[in-house]
């Protein structure tokens, strides 16, 4: 699975953080930190932080390492 969060788009609402805190960290009032290539189990996870994005900064490619095909 890979993550990407469009920074320039970020307003720092951190609602991807409390959706998946383990994944998505705000430092400071701006900062987010976040894991680009978290495991595919966590995809509910990933999935939810990125319906929580008020402005959809986040975006993310869900594919099976076995085969490479997006679910």
């Amino acid at each position: 699975m890979r993550v990407v969060v469009d920074l320039n788009r970020c307003q720092g609402y951190a609602q991807c953080c409390y959706a998946s805190p383990e994944h998505f960290v705000l430092r400071g009032h701006e900062v987010l930190f976040y894991d680009p290539e978290p495991p595919l189990e966590k995809a509910g996870e990933i999935e939810r932080a990125l319906q929580a994005c008020p402005v959809r900064a986040i975006s993310a490619e869900f594919s099976d390492t076995t085969d490479g095909r997006v679910p």
